[in-house]
């Protein structure tokens, strides 16, 4: 096996490994792999998106309320990533929410326990989620978009991990991603989503310009949050992404039903 398809498969391995439940084993992590992994999220989390389709499509087809809808879906992503990225949430905001330091808002950030401001922040998030959910699936055919938007969501980790944006801490995830994605890389992603979106939107009732505002809008949340984390923490850290994560994915759901 060449050594490009070989850094591919193991990228892909870790997204696997990283953000989803699925097994796949160690990997081992250099630049090339931890490169090949930022870029392949969102095909890596196919089958979590496939999984939030069949239960959108499944709850719709038996009548079910739309919020009840929502809430299901979020339960299964939260349950297809381990509550790993709402987790990166909770930290981030608790962290950001100090007014403290960079070390010490990330000695809070690394403690097991989430604040009053994380829990608000859950709370917001997983509302506006389910609520938004519910509301975009309405047949087999919105219910793929939603599938195909919590692929899409995770484009930002291109973003949060393109050349130049640090890592907060000398260890841990952050350090293996941070500044490994060429910033060509990570601008050619987001312009295959915007185009993906162009191409869904009209499914939804919507026009493809709405598809291009919201993916645009989506990006621009991702990349304020990180640049918030850079000022504040010094740079990004696991939590971060699994917050640009879920900051994205809510935008991405709020377009969609606006469609």
């Amino acid at each position: 096996m060449a050594p490009s398809t070989r850094s591919r498969t193991a990228g892909l391995r870790l997204a696997l490994g990283t953000l989803t439940v699925l097994p796949t084993g160690p990997v081992t992590v250099d630049a090339a792999t931890a490169r090949g992994a930022m870029l392949l999220a969102p095909l890596a989390v196919l089958p979590l998106g496939a999984a939030a389709a069949l239960v959108a499509w499944g709850g719709t087809a038996l009548g079910w309320p739309d919020l009840a809808v929502g809430l299901t879906v979020v339960a299964v992503l939260a349950l297809g990533t381990r509550a790993l990225h709402l987790d990166g949430l909770a930290d981030t905001v608790d962290g950001l929410g100090t007014g403290w330091d960079a070390e010490r808002a990330l000695s809070v950030m690394r403690r097991g326990d989430v604040g009053p401001m994380g829990v608000v922040a859950l709370v917001v998030v997983l509302g506006l989620q389910a609520s938004s959910a519910g509301a975009v699936v309405h047949d087999g055919r919105s219910a793929l978009v939603l599938g195909a938007l919590v692929c899409c969501s995770r484009a930002v980790l291109a973003l949060a991990c393109r050349a130049g944006v640090p890592a907060a801490r000398p260890s841990g995830l952050g350090a293996a991603v941070a500044s490994t994605v060429p910033a060509w890389a990570a601008g050619l992603t987001w312009v295959v989503v915007a185009a993906v979106l162009a191409l869904l939107w009209p499914l939804l009732g919507g026009g493809w310009p709405a598809g291009l505002l919201t993916a645009g809008l989506a990006a621009g949340a991702g990349v304020l949050l990180v640049a918030w984390c850079v000022r504040r923490l010094s740079g990004v850290t696991g939590d971060v992404l699994g917050a640009a994560v879920e900051v994205v994915l809510t935008v991405l759901l709020l377009g969609a039903a606006a469609a």
